[in-house]
């Protein structure tokens, strides 16, 4: 098996995992308020808000490693193809 069909699909898994990480953070912020409730009979939003904060924050270094990777990834793929284009004008050996 040749280099070029593992090396795009795993630039494409490791853009589906962001592209996901990406959906399910803003699935969690939709309910997210922009307000601060001061009256304590807001309590229970005030721990729902909570729930949310820690649910991003959890996300958060994943969604950061997984936009790294497909950094890292997208740098493999074009130092591939640079590579290649100069040894076939026999720049390099």
């Amino acid at each position: 098996m040749t280099l070029v069909p593992v090396m795009w699909t795993a630039w494409a898994a490791f853009v589906v995992v962001t592209a996901a990480l990406y959906i399910y953070r803003s699935s969690l912020t939709r309910d997210e308020e922009d307000q601060i409730f001061l009256d304590d009979s807001f309590e229970h939003e005030k721990i729902q808000q909570a729930t949310i904060i820690a649910k991003v924050h959890k996300v958060e270094p994943v969604l950061k490693a997984a936009q790294l990777l497909v950094v890292a990834m997208s740098a493999v793929v074009l130092i591939y193809y640079v590579r290649d284009i100069l040894m076939h004008l026999n720049i390099i050996g």
